[in-house]
């Protein structure tokens, strides 16, 4: 079984025609036909069936064929992997963030990483803290942006800043009239959450815990932080967000107010994460200088 055998068969799967598969692999169809016939007969199944100049998978012929898929994907990413061996700054760089910190970061983030290194583009996933770390453990992903701590085995996290709370309010509210906030107040009220799975929910349930001796504020959930500050907008409730995301609204703005908590302001410390074993250390280094460049409203760098 050799490399250009899946490139045949995954070429063939797609066109569902073997001339049209082999004008893709830039071969005659004879030596695709061969060639596939050679496979099936190594691996003792039939991959296709074949009627009147269709082709179709088989069963077992569509699991092979995802599989060829992943080794072919796999296979490609040796130069990839030799080329940032010669230059840490060459080549993708896989990143995750999670949903709190994504939407007000990429946009700083994106044009300040692609000045310092040109040659590395970035590959974004967003997602839930959990399912990022294990696609980190899983080389999915190569380094993560996350609300620390992470404590992993064969894990490195390294915090890069402190982000505060804010608490966002109709515009109408009484609260509105005071300066700062404590963080008993948010148990008088509706508070409008991320559902479960979101660590900055988690956050913000144990800043009420602690606060109430354990009793448990009015929850109303929501999938997006966007969408929970349309929701007190509209006078559903209050809410706590990280500062990145309401601290450049307007003082004016016709249906919102953000508000400070008072001393001792609840905070979250933002890192790094990436696996000990990762080569590229310079694209790490590079990708610190340009979150801390960032400079996102409120946060407060860790040098």
């Amino acid at each position: 079984m050799t490399l250009t055998e899946l490139r045949y068969i995954v070429a063939l799967a797609r066109e569902s025609h073997f001339g049209r598969a082999a004008e893709k692999c830039h071969v005659a169809q004879p030596t695709l036909s061969v060639a596939v016939k050679k496979l099936e007969d190594s691996l003792g199944i039939v991959l296709f069936e074949r009627n009147s100049g269709e082709v179709r998978l088989t069963t077992i012929g569509t699991q092979i064929v995802a599989q060829a898929e992943r080794v072919l994907s796999e296979a490609a990413r040796v130069s990839e992997i030799a080329a940032t061996g010669r230059d840490p700054l060459a080549g993708p760089l896989r990143l995750g963030v999670i949903y709190t910190i994504g939407p007000w970061l990429l946009p700083a983030l994106v044009p300040r990483l692609k000045q310092r290194a040109p040659k590395m583009p970035l590959i974004i996933a967003e997602g839930y803290t959990e399912v990022l770390v294990e696609k980190l453990k899983n080389f999915e992903l190569d380094v993560l942006v996350l609300a620390l701590p992470v404590n992993e085995p064969g894990i490195v996290a390294q915090p890069v800043y402190d982000e505060p709370f804010r608490l966002l309010l109709p515009v109408a509210h009484p609260w509105v009239k005071q300066k700062a906030l404590s963080t008993a107040q948010l148990l008088e009220e509706p508070l409008l959450m991320l559902g479960p799975g979101n660590c900055f929910r988690d956050q913000v349930l144990d800043l009420c815990a602690r606060a109430s001796h354990g009793q448990s504020p009015q929850v109303l959930e929501s999938s997006s932080l966007e969408t929970i500050r349309h929701m007190v907008a509209s006078g559903v409730g209050v809410t706590v967000m990280p500062a990145s995301s309401v601290d450049t609204l307007a003082k004016n703005d016709p249906l919102l107010r953000v508000r400070p908590f008072t001393e001792p302001t609840p905070t979250r410390r933002v890192g790094l994460v990436w696996r000990a074993s990762f080569p590229r250390h310079q694209a790490i280094d590079v990708m610190r200088a340009a979150l801390l460049d960032c400079q996102l409203p409120g946060t407060r760098p860790i040098r």
